[in-house]
């Protein structure tokens, strides 16, 4: 049998994206999300050789917790957590069923609670919502290095 033939129409497995996908219905499920984002990054250094520092590791279980977490909250139904290697960061995707979009509140030292959305696009290289046909879709990306001078987004703004 022609193996190299038959699959003809298949990428490469070198030119695949490296990516994780999950869906979760229930609040206990927020911890199976941050497994899910600790185990990809851990597969990205252990069989892609991807360099992933502590404090990427870090902050995508953290903005991987905050975002499905509040898609659990605020949305009905299941919320989708995709997350994909590109450029040199992860990109963390999620979307829930809710048409209403997020809104940042103003910096409050004094309010306890509600910083969630605050600390993911502080620690984010890129933070963006969309609206989808059915529900929305929030994207965050966190650099897989650290940046020399200790910028918590991994890389300072360009």
């Amino acid at each position: 049998m022609d193996l190299a033939g038959h699959h003809e129409d298949q990428e490469p497995l070198i030119d695949r994206p490296i990516q994780a996908g999950a869906a979760f219905e229930d609040n206990a499920e927020i911890a199976e999300a941050r497994d899910v984002a600790r185990d990809f990054l851990t597969s990205v250094q252990a069989v892609h050789g991807l360099p992933v520092s502590a404090r990427a590791m870090g902050m995508v279980q953290l903005v991987v917790s905050e975002l499905v977490t509040n898609a659990r909250k605020h949305a009905p139904g299941p919320c989708l957590l995709d997350l994909e290697i590109n450029d040199g960061a992860v990109q963390i995707s999620v979307w829930d069923s809710s048409t209403a979009l997020p809104s940042v509140q103003a910096t409050d030292p004094e309010r306890i609670g509600r910083h969630g959305l605050e600390i993911t696009m502080a620690v984010s290289k890129t933070f963006c919502v969309y609206r989808e046909p059915v529900g929305k879709r929030i994207t965050a990306a966190i650099e897989l290095a650290d940046d020399p001078g200790g910028h918590p987004a991994g890389r300072q703004p360009t």
